[in-house]
């Protein structure tokens, strides 16, 4: 399956088909700002754009920025009378109990039920998950087909992949974040799951080949071939990416539904990233499982879902 218009979607096998469990991306990382749910969103929105069921998981148990996201998005459906492409989504609650191994068995046991209920149901589960070090967070890296980690292109972000030397620029040891990525890809070999894809994505990119541009690649590269990521371009420093937030819209939404008045050159060029994005992830071929592609407001901010998937 492919639509230049969005991106594409590998067709190097057999296509899956509604019986096979959704492919499951995850964007994580232990660090905020760095844009896993702008990331998280646009992958959704392009998916869906593509005709594909995509069920999406906020894990971020204090600023829920996709499922705010998500609400923005409902909102402007329902003010400016226009129809888009939702998800079906489900933010997951933090376990209110005090003993922490109780809490953290309650969280697994949602999380689970969820994520089964998402991959049965949907082509795509995007998760999104939380700027710190939390079990679901781990939890959610154990069960990641595709791992995408963005990081603003710097070296203080760099140290959450590897320790490098001030000096010379050489990798000194990879990072506890890298530790648990191999921790996660332990976990799936042990369950018999297929590898696990990590792919690094460098975000808010200059345009200018300054000395600490062609030096964090160089150290990206070495670093992709000793830890085991891919590295894929990400979002560049733009103030559209910021404001569509609002509106909960994306790229993809905003020529859609001729909405960004005339396209300048920095648009066609922000869609453009969410196209190469797109395409560096590499997903498996599916036919696109049939479905309602709009949702209702209420759908987003209820977790009805983990109840039902309990339940079940």
């Amino acid at each position: 399956m492919s639509d230049q218009s969005q991106g594409t979607v590998s067709e190097a096998q057999a296509p899956l088909g509604e019986a096979d469990p959704a492919t499951v991306i995850v964007f994580g990382n232990e660090k905020g700002g760095s844009g896993k749910s702008t990331g998280s969103m646009h992958v959704v929105v392009a998916l869906l754009r593509l005709g594909f069921k995509v069920g999406s998981l906020d894990l971020d148990m204090r600023q829920w920025t996709l499922t705010r996201y998500l609400s923005n998005r409902a909102a402007s459906m329902r003010n400016d009378g226009i129809e888009l492409p939702m998800p079906t989504h489900v933010f997951l609650s933090r376990s209110e109990k005090a003993n922490r191994a109780e809490a953290e068995a309650e969280d697994r046991k949602r999380f689970e039920a969820v994520l089964t209920k998402l991959r049965a149901e949907c082509d795509f589960v995007v998760i999104d998950c939380p700027g710190t070090d939390t079990y679901v967070g781990r939890l959610a890296h154990g069960y990641a087909d595709k791992l995408v980690t963005p990081i603003n292109d710097s070296f203080i972000d760099l140290d959450m992949l590897a320790n490098v030397d001030g000096k010379t620029g050489e990798i000194i040891k990879p990072s506890v974040y890298a530790e648990m990525v191999w921790e996660a890809r332990k976990q799936r070999a042990q369950r018999g799951g297929a590898p696990l894809d990590w792919i690094v994505m460098r975000n808010r990119l200059s345009s200018l080949a300054a000395r600490n541009k062609l030096e964090m690649e160089r150290v990206v590269a070495t670093l992709a071939k000793r830890v085991g990521f891919r590295v894929a371009p990400g979002f560049s420093e733009r103030v559209i990416f910021r404001e569509l937030f609002l509106r909960g819209l994306t790229m993809l939404d905003v020529f859609e539904i001729g909405d960004s008045g005339r396209p300048q050159l920095s648009h066609v060029a922000a869609r453009q990233e969410v196209r190469g994005l797109l395409n560096a992830l590499q997903l498996p071929n599916r036919i696109p499982t049939p479905h309602d592609r709009t949702a209702t407001y209420e759908a987003i901010e209820t977790p009805s879902l983990i109840g039902e998937a309990e339940e079940s």
